[in-house]
């Protein structure tokens, strides 16, 4: 009689999580890939500033930084089905409202509307996280939750970035089609029914595990150094966002070829996809804290190396190699976090983690903005390499940060 045949880990996870759980999930990230692009996008062409654009775009950061980690919370603490429900009806109301303001309010309303509609953005990308945490600690088999947990960690990252680099390109779609406002109209519309069936998917009851089966530590527990270097990682992977795709449109200006901006710094995003979904591959003995280190100083040098990317195949190349750098650091920033989040709380350290990379990648974006209308291209093309710098810290920093194996840790030795 032969064995049976192990279950694939795609098999395990459709049958937990649903078949129709992963393309939901997928299209309700959209939105959030859409919002700051696509008001950025209406707020230019109908108020005729790019000042305003620039503030009303950072008004959208600063509302997702403050109010995201406190909806991860909420999450933890009531589940995620009403708290989902809740943030995605929000903020389409709020992406309508902010598109009647740009047509008749003062600039302060514009303002105030952009801050509500960073603050009620849904968070589906690390929630999705949190669920994929759950259901794999409660529902697979013990030996294979750490490879299974690596694989959709892998996808998840690579989903990602799929729709960061698309989002945008739906934006200038809809607003060549049918104008500035259809791109937010429509963000609004998949909200309502995206993120709406997100919300009241079944894994969202089962999401709410922690809660149910273990005590919830403190609220002081999120400040262990082994989650605010975490915090530190994914606030640098923002700052290198922001400064790399300001950057990259201040050379791509200075070619002639603005226009391609977003195509260019698109190659960023297929690199970081495509070795995202080969993190899954990589063998056990690579451990987490080993992967960062190395992914860090991938990052670090393509970084290096683009002041040098002085034509626009170069910049292309420079930013495909790069971005091999991108996807595994993050899908192991977020490995790491499953690990370390504190009892009942793992919700909240996904949005921390996601709020990080939101305030870093407005602040570089603001900051970089401003020293590139002082300098000249290439001086601001050396700002990515900063952002690097301060990932590769985070790394080194982590290295001790990483406990061995003991008979009391469910944490792999050298994580």
């Amino acid at each position: 009689m032969t064995a049976p045949r192990e279950r694939s880990t795609a098999s395990l996870l459709l049958g937990a999580m649903g078949r129709a759980y992963f393309p939901i999930a997928f299209i309700a990230r959209f939105p959030y890939a859409m919002i700051v692009v696509g008001v950025l996008t209406l707020i230019v062409t109908v108020r005729h500033s790019i000042a305003l654009g620039g503030l009303v775009s950072a008004c959208v950061g600063i509302g997702t930084a403050v109010v995201g980690p406190l909806i991860g919370a909420a999450a933890d603490r009531f589940g995620q089905r009403r708290v989902v429900l809740a943030a995605g009806l929000a903020n389409g109301a709020s992406l309508l409202l902010v598109t009647w303001c740009a047509e008749v309010a003062p600039d302060a309303g514009v303002l105030l509307a952009a801050v509500l509609v960073g603050a009620t953005a849904p968070q589906v990308s690390p929630l999705s996280r949190s669920r994929l945490v759950g259901i794999i600690a409660t529902r697979m088999p013990a030996s294979r939750r750490a490879g299974i947990l690596n694989s959709a960690f892998s996808y998840e990252s690579a989903a990602d970035e799929v729709t960061f680099v698309f989002g945008p390109v739906l934006v200038g779609a809809l607003a060549t089609a049918f104008g500035p406002q259809a791109a937010v109209i429509g963000a609004a519309l998949l909200e309502f029914v995206f993120v709406t069936a997100f919300a009241l998917h079944p894994t969202s009851r089962l999401a709410a595990h922690e809660s149910a089966v273990r005590e919830r530590e403190p609220a002081r527990a999120l400040l262990r150094p082994r989650i605010l270097v975490l915090l530190i990682g994914t606030t640098g992977m923002g700052l290198f966002f922001g400064a790399m795709l300001t950057s990259l449109t201040a050379l791509m200006t200075e070619l002639g070829s603005a226009d391609q901006s977003g195509l260019v710094y698109g190659a960023l995003g297929v690199g970081s996809a495509a070795f995202a979904l080969g993190v899954a591959l990589f063998p056990a003995r690579f451990s987490l804290r080993a992967r960062w280190l190395t992914f860090a100083i991938v990052l670090f040098a393509g970084a290096a190396t683009f002041p040098f990317a002085g034509t626009v195949p170069l910049a292309v190349a420079v930013l495909f190699v790069t971005g091999i750098g991108v996807g595994p650091t993050l899908v192991t920033l977020y490995s790491l976090a499953a690990l370390r989040s504190p009892n009942g709380r793992s919700a909240t350290v996904m949005t921390m983690l996601g709020s990080g990379i939101v305030v870093g990648q407005a602040a570089a974006s603001a900051i970089v903005g401003g020293v590139a209308s002082a300098t000249s291209a290439h001086g601001v093309s050396f700002t990515p390499l900063v952002a690097a710098l301060i990932v590769l810290v985070a790394a080194l920093a982590n290295w001790p940060l990483s406990r061995r194996a003991t008979a009391a840790s469910a944490e792999p030795a050298g994580s």
